[in-house]
C-alpha cells in the first residue's frame, strides 16, 4: 500500500438532535472535534414512519392515476 495517500482517520463525536451523542471514527474535522446532526434517525420521517406527502404540481397525479386506472394499481 502507498504511504502518504490516505486521509487522517481519526476519532469525532457525533451529538444527535435530541443530544445523546457517540464516538466514532472519522475523516471528517480534527481529532476530537464534534459533529452536531440537523437531522438523524431519531427525527427523520424516513426512518420514523412520518406521514408521506404527495405533492401534485400541474394534475401529473391525476393524469398517472387516470392513465393507468385499469391496472388495477388502487
Amino acid at each position: 500500500m502507498k504511504k502518504e495517500i490516505h486521509p487522517d482517520y481519526h476519532t469525532i463525536t457525533v451529538v444527535m438532535t435530541n443530544g445523546t451523542n457517540y464516538q466514532t471514527r472519522s475523516t471528517w474535522g480534527a481529532e476530537g472535534d464534534e459533529l452536531k446532526l440537523d437531522i438523524d434517525p431519531t427525527t427523520h420521517p424516513a426512518w420514523t414512519g412520518g406521514a408521506q406527502q404527495l405533492v401534485d404540481t400541474g394534475g401529473r397525479v391525476g393524469r398517472f392515476n387516470k392513465k393507468f386506472a385499469n391496472f388495477g394499481l388502487s
